[in-house]
C-alpha cells in the first residue's frame, strides 16, 4: 500500500509537469505587446497678420519702415509688410530720435503695395501723394 502510494504521487506529479510543459510548448512564446503612446497633435495659432501697407517709407540705416496712424511696419522677405517686433521698433526709435527731419525724407510707396498675404493695397488717402518715388514733389 506504501508502494501504491509512492507510485500514485509520482505518476501525477509527472502528470502535471507534463501538462504544464506540453501547454506551454502548444501555447507558444510569450509575446509582449507594447501599445505606442498616442500621437498629440497641438494645433499652434496662426501668426496674426495685419493686412496694411504704409503710403510712405523711410531706410533706417537696417531697413525700410513705414508707419500707418500708430502701427509701425518694416519690408519683409517678399517685400511684403510686416509689423515691427518690439526690437525693430526699439531700433527705429533710436534711429528717428537721431534724425529728427526723417519726415522729410519719407518715400513715396509706389513700389511696395503687398500687404503679408500677398494682396495689393490702395491707398490711404483720398488720393495719391503728392510726391514722387524718392519723397520729391511732383511735377504736374
Amino acid at each position: 500500500m506504501k508502494n501504491i502510494r509512492k507510485n500514485t504521487k509520482i505518476i501525477t506529479l509527472v502528470t502535471g509537469i507534463t501538462g504544464l510543459v506540453t501547454w506551454t510548448l502548444m501555447s507558444g512564446p510569450i509575446v509582449t505587446v507594447r501599445v505606442p503612446a498616442p500621437v498629440v497633435k497641438v494645433q499652434v495659432p496662426a501668426p496674426t497678420i495685419t493686412a496694411v501697407v504704409p503710403d510712405t517709407y523711410v531706410w533706417d540705416g537696417f531697413e525700410f519702415v513705414g508707419v500707418v496712424g500708430t502701427q509701425y511696419f518694416y519690408l519683409g522677405a517678399g517685400d511684403y509688410w510686416l509689423p515691427c517686433d518690439s526690437v525693430r521698433l526699439a531700433r527705429f526709435h533710436e534711429w528717428a530720435r537721431a534724425h529728427p527731419d526723417w519726415h522729410a525724407h519719407v518715400i513715396v510707396n509706389e513700389r511696395y503695395r503687398l500687404d503679408a498675404r500677398g494682396h495689393v493695397h490702395p491707398w490711404h488717402g483720398d488720393k495719391q501723394s503728392s510726391k514722387d518715388g524718392h519723397g520729391h514733389a511732383r511735377d504736374h
